[in-house]
């Protein structure tokens, strides 16, 4: 019952969001004409051009698909859209079972309704509140992770950023220190020595243990905008033993698929009420109910 419990933290991460195993083959230009790293850049020149290659606005996908080892079934009819800065509707199911799982976020709160949770609710959290909420001591990263876990990353000039460190995969390697309400974490971000592409991602805390990783299989460039991004995900989370597999399918980059307005709008559900997770009142006891938390 624990994995199931774990599960529903991570499918919480997913409504907001070591070493790589990805090679990076060294490579003669691009046909899009985007800019390319010279040789032995300098961590200027990297972050400039992994900045100015990520004009990703939005995106969206009908035929992704999610699995997990903690998820008796995987996800294949799975639908996902995402809007800067925050914007993110996760939506899918089975075509046996029907809908399993609804996550989403908007400008104002964040949701999250599974089909199968033993108590029926629909969770949800404004994002002003998360920070001191009661589930965020449950959470192993920031909820923001699984946006950038996608690729959807810049280097903000603000943050102290250490290298580029080749490694012997010829990738490049970023180091980002950031101050976090969990205390100072180094951001390794893995980077194609020539197109400047995000291959993976790792938070390390303060005592040097990985706290979450990212890790991209496969890139995919989109016909319309030229615009490339990762298309398969291994996501981890050792310390909690989660683990998750991405594959966005044929995504289609600064195009969004539906009404936008029904897009990042908290649906409702019959026979499933609202629970606001930011409540401060909200007690989650530490007993497992058929895997998922309970709450006063």
């Amino acid at each position: 019952m624990q994995s199931h419990r774990s599960m529903f933290l991570l499918l919480i991460v997913v409504g907001l969001a070591a070493t790589s195993g990805a090679s990076c083959p060294r490579m003669v230009g691009q046909a899009t004409g985007r800019p390319v790293l010279p040789v032995q850049p300098t961590l200027e020149q990297v972050i400039e051009v992994v900045n100015q290659n990520n004009a990703i606005r939005s995106f969206s996908t009908t035929d992704a698909s999610i699995s997990t080892p903690q998820m008796p079934i995987a996800l294949l009819n799975t639908s996902i859209a995402f809007e800067r800065p925050r914007r993110l509707r996760v939506r899918a199911g089975t075509l046996v079972t029907g809908p399993e799982l609804d996550m989403g976020s908007n400008d104002e709160l964040f949701w999250v309704w599974i089909r199968r949770d033993p108590q029926q609710s629909l969770y949800f959290c404004r994002h002003d509140q998360f920070a001191n909420s009661p589930i965020r001591r449950m959470l192993p990263v920031d909820p923001d992770w699984l946006i950038e876990a996608m690729g959807i990353t810049e280097f903000d000039p603000s943050l102290e950023h250490q290298g580029p460190f080749l490694q012997n995969n010829g990738c490049l390697e970023i180091r980002t220190i950031r101050q976090t309400d969990q205390g100072p974490m180094t951001k390794i971000t893995i980077v194609d020595a020539v197109k400047g592409q995000i291959f993976g991602q790792h938070l390390i805390d303060s005592r040097g243990q990985v706290v979450a990783s990212a890790i991209v299989r496969a890139h995919r460039t989109d016909p319309v905008s030229g615009l490339t991004m990762p298309r398969k995900l291994d996501l981890s989370f050792p310390a909690s033993q989660l683990a998750m597999q991405i594959d966005l399918g044929k995504m289609r980059i600064n195009r969004l698929d539906g009404d936008p307005q029904q897009l990042w709008t908290m649906p409702r559900y019959d026979d499933y009420p609202l629970v606001d997770l930011g409540r401060p009142d909200l007690r989650l006891k530490s007993s497992v109910v058929e895997g998922l938390p309970t709450y006063d």
